[in-house]
C-alpha cells in the first residue's frame, strides 16, 4: 500500500471512531448512569483508535473524549456541574487530560508490547485494560491535585454519602464497581474490534 493510501486508510478510520465517539457522549450508549457515578464506556473507540491507528490518534481521539466530557459538564452531569461552580478551568483540565494520556499511552502499550506479539491478540488486550485503566487513574488523580483540598468538595462529597476522611475511602467509594466494568468492557470490544481492523487493514495493504 503506498503512503498516500494508508493515510487516506488512517484518517478515515479515525474519522469514523471520532463519529462514534461523539455518538456514545450524548446517547446511552456511552454512559450508564447512576444517580452519583456514571459509567462510561467512551474509551472504547479510543483505545480501538490508539492500537489500530498509532499513540497519536489514542491522544486525537481521548482529547474528543475530553471535550465531550466537559460538555457533559453543563447539566448533563450531576458530578461536572458541580465541579463547575468550583472551577470552569480545573475542571476543563480535569476532563481532558487524563483522557489525552490515557489514549496517548494505550498507544505505546501496544507498540511496546506488539514488537513482541506476533498476533498481536496478547497486546491488544492489555492495551485495551490499561486504557481504561489510566484513564480512571489519571481522572482520580487529577481530582485529588485539582479538588480534594477545596472545602466546598468536601461538603459536597459528605452531602452526597461519599467517605472523605481519606482520598483511598474516598477513591474505592468513588470507582467502586464502574473502574472494574470500564476496563473489562474495553478488554473484551477492544480487542476484538482492534483485532478484527488490524486483519483488515493488512489485507488491504497487500491489495
Amino acid at each position: 500500500m503506498s503512503k498516500d493510501r494508508s493515510k487516506i486508510l488512517s484518517l478515515s478510520q479515525l474519522g469514523v471512531l471520532a463519529a462514534i465517539l461523539i455518538l456514545m457522549a450524548f446517547t446511552p450508549l456511552g454512559y450508564l448512569k447512576t444517580p452519583l457515578i456514571e459509567i462510561s464506556l467512551n474509551m472504547v473507540p479510543v483505545v480501538i483508535g490508539a492500537i489500530v491507528i498509532g499513540p497519536t490518534a489514542g491522544a486525537i481521539l481521548g482529547g474528543i473524549f475530553g471535550v465531550t466530557s466537559f460538555i457533559q459538564c453543563f447539566g448533563m452531569s450531576a458530578f461536572g456541574t458541580f465541579l463547575m461552580t468550583i472551577n470552569p478551568v480545573l475542571t476543563f483540565i480535569m476532563c481532558l487530560v487524563p483522557r489525552i494520556l490515557a489514549g496517548l499511552l494505550a498507544g505505546l502499550i501496544f507498540k511496546g508490547i506488539g514488537r513482541f506479539d506476533k498476533t498481536k491478540v496478547v497486546a491488544a488486550g492489555v492495551s485495551s485494560t490499561f486504557g481504561a485503566l489510566l484513564n480512571t487513574i489519571f481522572f482520580m488523580l487529577s481530582i485529588y491535585v485539582l479538588f480534594w483540598n477545596n472545602n466546598s468538595f468536601i461538603s459536597k462529597m459528605t452531602e452526597w454519602g461519599l467517605p472523605v476522611g481519606s482520598f483511598a475511602k474516598f477513591l474505592i467509594a468513588f470507582v467502586g464497581i464502574n473502574g472494574v466494568i470500564e476496563a473489562a468492557v474495553c478488554l473484551v470490544s477492544g480487542t476484538a474490534i482492534s483485532k478484527a481492523l488490524l486483519v483488515l487493514n493488512k489485507k488491504v495493504a497487500k491489495t
